[in-house]
């Protein structure tokens, strides 16, 4: 049996996040061929084109004019998600998109009403959820080592310079922990409280919190910003017990994270595999097109993470 052809893909844009993470790891994808990367000049696009592979090529539109291009991975600024996805998805292009994929809840709408209707692959990329990491912590909830969950707690802070923050900034940051409070409390999460910090030094609302409630009666507190020294974690509190896990987002490729659970009967560190999840992301990305897998519970978790962005920045925007 042959093995299923790689999936060809366009970058658009040549962000950090694609320089330092997703296109070196779609090198290990054997699912994945990168065919062109454009820049807004020629220069830029063969500066990653030499490491990477593909054509390079001046202007984003110029990914979407060629045949050679299955689908397209977005790595620009938030406020041209939106934009690009849908001249991609016009063009017969499929989309793996930064996070968080739009800055408000009718253009995430929009774009997966185009994604729909075109029967197209609209993915946003949240890597972390693909680290095995947070499969072994479900289980170990599911199983019971914590008892009933009753609070989720998240934190992260990525220290930037004063000046160099971008009026969205803060909702890139905030995606993190809140996708992560979906993944273990559930998709139907109501907003009790919310508040943002005052513009600062950092720039526009450089930091954050929300209050969240699950159907169950258990809650999640978040915590984001820009303005903190280095965290990146989260916790759950349960009946019996409570786990800790550190470096749950920016998780290098050879990191082994270290699981903290904490009983009655002691506390346990559990090492747990070092993972690759930008290269599973992009695998699962191609794997679901090229076998054709259903496509709709990726543009159901792009709408449910919308509208509870919203709402928490609707709540936080009345503490101003």
């Amino acid at each position: 049996m042959s093995a299923p052809r790689a999936l060809r893909i366009g970058v658009l844009g040549c962000a950090d996040i694609a320089d330092r993470r997703m296109l070196p790891s779609m090198l290990r994808q054997p699912l994945v061929e990168i065919t062109a990367i454009a820049s807004r000049t020629i220069e830029k696009a063969r500066y990653f084109t030499d490491r990477f592979g593909g054509a390079p090529l001046a202007g984003y539109e110029r990914v979407l004019e060629r045949p050679d291009v299955d689908a397209v991975y977005i790595p620009l600024p938030p406020e041209l998600h939106v934009e690009w996805t849908l001249r991609a998805l016009a063009a017969g292009k499929h989309v793996l998109c930064e996070k968080p994929f739009a800055t408000s809840l009718p253009d995430a709408e929009k774009a997966v009403a185009a994604a729909r209707e075109s029967g197209l692959l609209l993915m946003e990329s949240f890597m972390f959820l693909h680290h095995s990491q947070h499969a072994r912590v479900r289980e170990l909830v599911a199983d019971g080592v914590i008892g009933e969950v009753q609070l989720f707690t998240s934190e992260f802070g990525i220290p930037l310079r004063p000046g160099g923050v971008r009026a969205s900034t803060l909702p890139e940051v905030a995606a993190y922990p809140v996708r992560a409070a979906q993944l273990f409390l559930g998709p139907d999460l109501r907003v009790a409280g919310a508040q943002v910090r005052p513009d600062s030094a950092y720039g526009p609302q450089p930091a954050g919190s929300a209050l969240l409630t699950s159907p169950s009666g258990a809650a999640a507190h978040l915590t984001y910003g820009v303005e903190h020294s280095y965290l990146s974690g989260y916790g759950l509190w349960g009946s019996e017990g409570r786990l800790r896990l550190e470096r749950a987002f920016s998780t290098p490729d050879d990191f082994t994270p270290l699981l903290r659970v904490e009983r009655a009967i002691g506390t346990e560190e559990i090492p747990l595999a070092p993972d690759h999840h930008f290269t599973n992301i992009a695998g699962t990305f191609a794997h679901t097109i090229l076998d054709q897998e259903p496509f709709t519970p990726h543009t159901e978790a792009i709408l449910t993470h919308a509208h509870l962005m919203e709402s928490i920045a609707t709540t936080a925007a009345a503490t101003l």
